[in-house]
């Protein structure tokens, strides 16, 4: 038998045709979309954020009442919740005694006199960053619970909480309603309690 001479295989031809992927036409189109995207979702996304703002304010104020209330109740009375002043460099919305804007401190009010001082034991202390507007009706910057945990003599009270940069107009707005018993409700929008 003759001896098969040895073949070698021949390797394959490889295409030498496109390369799948991206050009970079396709990519800048790409780009460009996402970007469009994400410019038509920013306001949505700030008109979001603004009401999660406003909701976790309220509801931190809520329980500073609540808080203040209960304090009030078990002391026999002598809590008191100020407001915070304008600060240098900081908050800016609390120039009167309407605007809450900067947050609120409550404290065990010793001598009875409606002011936090500087030795009396604070219960809580919120401090807002200034993007908020909080005004309240009536005015006064602060709040003295009595031993049967009614605030500012039993009359009613709300505070109306917007977002700075858009004010009371923006659907974000909230309002915290006080009752003469010292119930809370918090309604939609600029309310009337």
């Amino acid at each position: 038998m003759p001896l098969a001479s040895a073949t070698r295989p021949t390797p394959p031809a490889y295409a030498h045709g496109p390369i799948d992927g991206f050009t970079s036409i396709e990519l800048m189109v790409t780009v460009a979309i996402v970007g469009v995207l994400a410019a038509l979702a920013v306001p949505s996304f700030q008109t979001l954020m603004e009401r999660w703002r406003v909701r976790q304010v309220s509801n931190d104020l809520e329980s500073a009442f609540y808080l203040a209330r209960s304090e009030a109740i078990k002391r026999g009375g002598k809590v008191t919740m100020e407001k915070y002043p304008n600060t240098q460099g900081g908050c800016q919305n609390a120039s009167t005694a309407q605007e809450w804007g900067c947050g609120w401190v409550i404290c065990l009010d010793e001598n009875n006199n409606g002011t936090c001082n500087a030795k009396e034991s604070k219960l809580q202390e919120v401090r807002l960053p200034g993007d908020m507007n909080i005004m309240r009706k009536p005015s006064g910057k602060s709040l003295k619970f009595t031993h049967h945990g009614m605030a500012n003599g039993g009359n009613m009270l709300s505070f109306t909480l917007s977002p700075a940069a858009t004010g009371v107009s923006s659907s974000a707005t909230r309002t915290v309603c006080i009752s003469s018993g010292g119930s809370v409700r918090i309604r939609a929008g600029k309310a009337i309690c």
